[in-house]
């Protein structure tokens, strides 16, 4: 996936709807409903000619995210949603579900350095997971690294846990706030304390250690202009190699592009440290270039290997100077190759694993076999693979669901992997590659029957034809009434794909009756490149037009009606949802866009927004910025049109998708609202895009989004 892709985001019961009266007003004064006021959202006069069009942007005062005007708006609007949502009666039986279900162990798959085993665990409630080493597998594990001590809230995070070869040093990224600026430090595995090393301004990027441990790469832009931190362009990648005990000022500069604004650069050190691997994307464009450097020699030059911009290439392993990779080229569902650095024109680059029905997802190299994970129809298959290509066995998964992981090196007898599915909370299994078979290494005990739900796969017609598949998961018995409470969650961009995973919300949902559905919809990677370029660009509206059909699908064959179907997404989702809801007001009950991309004419302003236009387009196209203009939420808001009750979240330091995006929308659409039907926002403070989520705060959010939800479509 791309480096600059956007976070999955966590997927996202009778009540009684309220009565609202909304107003409209086009002069800034209060706008008033029953029971609900909503404060004022001042408009300017503010035009863009874009192509001989006059762009009206009333609210674009509401970048600003640093002016007092804005925090009080901020302060205002969630004084108005809370209000409303502290005043729905089955909230709080629905948080304390919610807490309890939650209260479970959860672990991540261990890696193993050395004879030392590294991994995750969240005791249940605490805000962060907490970073354990044990040694050897059956060795008492003990804490090595606890981010709940970093700050009195639960909001500083861990971005990534980088370990060296030996097991002995790790490289932690710090986030706060959620934010996707990260510190990076170093610490002693042994002794548990930190070096006095000490990295700023990295984002989206790993560490990757030397061999001998002596100091990592890690790639950073510059330093941030004041007043930009948390909404200024990221452009200027640059990759630096960092000598452990030395200041950050003399990082040794790698490799940068000072004609290349928006490339960007991860680096991977080869197992036998002979080469430094660069990876080098531009945007979220799953095709990439490929660079090398030799890492012996007197400073030898980065080689640009493959630099023509035409394929997916992602690196797996090598055998002393032929790399295997996986890419795409010429084979949009993913293949592996051979290329031989002594030889590397593409006449001599050899196939080794060929392209299968299904889209290859990931794949690593251990115990010299090649361990490949695919999608079959979104579900994963997980097959071995040996040297010359021939499959030698399928691992066997409980059942239809996702399934990640699979790292470790050559030498290694033993790989772990995570394994959920909407009814099924995330198992981690030891695979032993002699004996084949799979074992439990950690399971979570969460407080439900798995039994009481099913999962079906369907797959529907979308407006033009195209079978589109859909999971409908739901508590067994459910009868097809045409009046179940439905949430139908989506996606659809950058090359991601929705396979089934667990959530505690979305079993709550279920528990309560609902039915939860998610579309796998064109622009995502269930099925490879195709897929992913049938829904981008000029063909973006092949998602919504997939998703509304879903919606047309659920109520056709019974499972809900209109007034019963609420739907949801996150980031390029809220841009789904946002879509959705303003070219069919009719079909929703309910609309929780969040933290969406909605000003499609404007995104690349912003952060690192400017890397989406490998998906979105770029609007100096006068044809891509006309597509845009067709479909932006926020520039299609229409004064007087019925929309569903709506339910906007962001947070205030989400630096992927900046807030502005919201705050627009959600203003546009109160005051464009011409029937009962509440408008609210809901501003989640001290968080970001999604990762590095306390605990607690994802708890208050599910529970909100489910009273919401309830109160719109209840009887």
């Amino acid at each position: 996936m791309s480096r600059y892709s956007f976070h999955r985001m966590p997927y996202l019961v009778a009540a009684f709807a309220a009565l609202f009266v909304l107003g409209c007003s086009t002069s800034g004064k209060a706008r008033v409903a029953q029971n609900v006021e909503y404060p004022q959202t001042r408009q300017d006069p503010q035009t863009s000619t874009i192509h001989g069009v006059e762009i009206a942007d009333p609210y674009r005062w509401l970048e600003d995210d640093n002016s007092a005007e804005t925090k009080d708006w901020v302060k205002a609007q969630n004084k108005v949603t809370f209000a409303y949502l502290e005043s729905i009666p089955e909230r709080e039986k629905i948080r304390t579900r919610l807490e309890k279900l939650w209260n479970f162990e959860r672990f991540g798959t261990p890696t193993k350095r050395g004879n030392r085993y590294f991994f995750s665990k969240n005791d249940g409630f605490q805000p962060q997971s907490v970073m354990y080493v044990m040694d050897g597998l059956d060795g008492t594990p003990r804490v090595l690294l606890d981010p709940n001590t970093l700050s009195t809230d639960g909001t500083v995070s861990l971005s990534n846990f980088d370990i060296d070869y030996d097991g002995n040093k790790v490289v932690y990224g710090v986030s706060d706030g959620g934010s996707d600026w990260r510190t990076f430090y170093v610490r002693d595995v042994a002794t548990g304390k930190d070096l006095p090393d000490k990295i700023q301004w990295a984002k989206f990027s790993n560490a990757s250690w030397s061999r001998s441990g002596k100091g990592f790469f890690y790639s950073r832009y510059d330093e941030p202009k004041p007043g930009e931190l948390l909404s200024g362009t990221n452009y200027y990648n640059k990759l630096f190699y960092h000598d452990l005990g030395k200041p950050q000022s003399e990082d040794t500069l790698i490799y940068e592009r000072k004609d290349q604004k928006d490339w960007g650069f991860s680096a991977a050190v080869s197992d036998d440290g002979s080469y430094l691997i660069i990876h080098v994307s531009q945007g979220t464009d799953p095709k990439n270039r490929l660079f090398y450097k030799v890492l012996s020699g007197e400073n030898p030059p980065v080689i640009e290997l493959l630099n023509d911009f035409d394929a997916e290439y992602e690196y797996i392993d090598n055998h002393g100077p032929v790399l295997w990779v996986k890419t795409d080229f010429n084979a949009p569902k993913g293949r592996v190759i051979a290329i031989d650095l002594r030889n590397p024109a593409r006449d001599n680059w050899r196939e080794v694993i060929s392209e299968q029905p299904d889209a290859l997802q990931n794949i690593t190299h251990v115990n010299s076999t090649f361990v490949a994970s695919y999608l079959k129809d979104a579900h994963s298959s997980v097959k071995l693979f040996n040297y010359d290509g021939r499959m030698t066995k399928e691992i066997d998964l409980p059942g239809i669901g996702a399934a990640g992981g699979f790292g470790g090196r050559k030498t290694d007898n033993e790989t772990f992997y995570s394994y959920a599915s909407f009814n099924s909370p995330w198992t981690v299994y030891r695979y032993d590659f002699a004996s084949g078979k799979s074992n439990v290494f950690r399971k979570p005990n969460v407080d439900f029957d798995p039994s009481d739900y099913e999962t079906k796969q369907v797959f529907y017609s979308s407006k033009d034809g195209t079978q589109v598949p859909m999971f409908i998961s739901h508590k067994k018995g459910l009868k097809l009434t045409g009046d179940n409470p439905t949430f139908l969650y989506g996606y659809g961009g950058f090359n991601i794909p929705l396979p089934p995973m667990f959530s505690v919300s979305n079993l709550v949902w279920m528990e309560m009756g609902g039915v939860y559905a998610q579309a796998n919809l064109r622009g995502g990677g269930e099925y490879g490149r195709e897929w992913h370029d049938a829904g981008r660009l000029m063909n973006k509206q092949n998602v919504f037009d997939d998703f509304i059909s879903a919606g047309e699908w659920l109520i056709q064959n019974k499972y809900t009606s209109k007034r019963k179907l609420a739907v949801g997404g996150a980031s390029n989702g809220g841009l789904l949802i946002g879509a959705c809801m303003v070219q069919r007001p009719d079909l929703f009950g309910a609309c929780l866009p969040s933290v969406g991309v909605l000003d499609m004419l404007r995104f690349h302003l912003f952060t690192i927004g400017h890397a989406w236009t490998s998906d979105y387009g770029k609007i100096e196209d006068e044809k891509m910025f006309k597509y845009l203009l067709a479909y932006s939420p926020y520039h299609n808001v229409k004064a007087g049109t019925c929309y569903p009750p709506t339910m906007v979240t962001t947070g205030d330091h989400d630096d992927r998708v900046v807030p502005a995006h919201s705050f627009k929308f959600a203003a546009a659409l109160q005051e464009a609202q011409s029937c009962k039907n509440p408008i609210l926002i809901r501003i989640e403070t001290r968080a970001g895009h999604g990762a590095g989520k306390p605990t607690k705060i994802q708890i208050e959010e599910a529970a909100d989004k489910w009273a919401f939800v309830l109160n719109a479509i209840g009887e």
